[in-house]
């Protein structure tokens, strides 16, 4: 199981993380792409990942907008599995 990370450990994680934002018990970033089919490739390749991983992060799809929310819920907050995620989410909506 992950453990939860400290405030201060979120703060450190975000500081190499500079579009996510903590809300709460997650961290959070919203991406813009060009289309709609841009932007159900990001989601598309996102989803690879994290089912790979088992560890899925709450999407919301607006047009060409998108939100990542990225929690690990088992344990009630922000994990290394959460940081990591998002690491990857930045890498795949850059490509």
């Amino acid at each position: 199981m992950a453990e939860l990370l400290s405030d201060a450990e979120v703060t450190d994680a975000l500081t190499g993380l500079p579009e996510w934002r903590r809300e709460g018990a997650m961290i959070v970033r919203t991406v813009e792409l060009p289309t709609f089919p841009d932007a159900i490739t990001v989601v598309d390749r996102v989803a690879e990942v994290a089912e790979a991983r088992n560890h899925h992060p709450d999407i919301d799809i607006r047009w060409r907008t998108l939100t990542f929310r990225c929690s690990t819920h088992s344990e009630g907050g922000i994990t290394d599995l959460d940081v990591s995620l998002a690491r990857e989410i930045d890498r795949l909506a850059a490509s």
